[in-house]
């Protein structure tokens, strides 16, 4: 009997630390982990939330910080600058497809924002998140109707990406369940277990099981990348003894499959690299004949979702 052949992709996912506050240097060390990445052969590379510069992590400790927001905004990367030609440049020459998290500027005002990059270099789509967290606000902006920009086709396949608490929005994860996802993207910042006052939904324990819930739901492999904070980065971001982000740690990046599995072995948190895996698409079809939300196990005639799209600008003309 004929056997279909599958299709495979080979991924990888960034647990890492960047060079905190240096735009010049983090895009550098983004190049050199594309690099890395293709030499061992994955076809995608998946990176934390805020990597290029930083996650800012003093606004948990104390969130009014001129000095340090001026030094953040002025290492922030505009999304058509140098900056992100030279990593656009890299993905083109080791032919991978990039899905980069960072602090975009525009016009003095910043975004956490997401990018997928194709293997020829060309930006395929970009977004922001569409609400910023807590006490992220004291930083960041809410976006237009680009948070809506979840989902795009690259040469690994179809790929999504949302960032960090995203992965509580029921109607967000809906619209870009809708697409059709094969590989999820889930950046987050570094996160470390519970110990304290804080949060368990924002603990590594918590932050996982929204990602495993993601891939459950959606029925696509999910990248789950974490990023790295050392002494050094405390010390230089002042944040000693915060309730979060206060001690060295918080990798916890991990591949899950359709179904929740997890494909991958951990870091340990302290420590970075690369974390492989092959997907084979079709553990997608397998999963998606028991369960698909946006397929054969929904009732659109009871519930729906509706999606607006235009947003109003700052400045509207009224033609006469």
């Amino acid at each position: 009997m004929h056997k279909a052949k599958s299709d495979f992709a080979r991924v990888a996912v960034v647990q890492a630390e960047p060079v905190w506050l240096d735009l010049e240097g983090t895009v550098g060390k983004t190049c050199g982990l594309i690099q890395e990445a293709a030499v061992g052969g994955a076809k995608l590379i998946a990176f934390p939330e805020c990597w290029i510069p930083g996650y800012p992590s003093w606004i948990w400790s104390r969130p009014v910080d001129p000095e340090m927001t001026l030094l953040y905004a002025k290492n922030a990367i505009a999304l058509e600058s140098p900056q992100m030609k030279r990593i656009q440049n890299s993905a083109a020459e080791h032919q991978i497809v990039v899905v980069l998290s960072f602090t975009k500027t525009r016009n003095h005002s910043l975004y956490i924002s997401q990018a997928t990059i194709s293997s020829d270099g060309t930006i395929l789509m970009a977004r922001s998140k569409i609400k910023a967290t807590h006490m992220e606000r004291t930083i960041f902006g809410d976006a237009g109707a680009e948070c809506l920009n979840t989902v795009v086709d690259t040469p690994a396949g179809r790929v999504g990406m949302l960032s960090c608490w995203e992965h509580t929005q029921p109607l967000l994860k809906y619209f870009a369940y809708s697409q059709n996802e094969q590989i999820h993207v889930a950046a987050w910042p570094p996160v470390w277990e519970k110990t304290g006052g804080e949060l368990w939904s924002v603990s590594r324990e918590g932050v996982e099981a929204l990602s495993r819930t993601y891939a459950i739901e959606s029925q696509s492999f999910v990248l789950h990348s974490t990023a790295v904070l050392s002494q050094s980065g405390i010390d230089r971001m002042r944040t000693e003894g915060s309730i979060l982000m206060g001690k060295p740690g918080g990798g916890a990046s991990a591949i899950f499959g359709p179904d929740g599995v997890k494909l991958s072995d951990d870091l340990p948190e302290t420590v970075e690299g690369l974390i492989y895996a092959d997907l084979n698409l079709d553990d997608i079809i397998h999963s998606r004949s028991f369960l698909h939300l946006c397929g054969h196990y929904s009732r659109p005639d009871l519930l729906w979702l509706g999606v607006d799209k235009d947003v109003e600008n700052h400045v509207r003309v009224k033609e006469n």
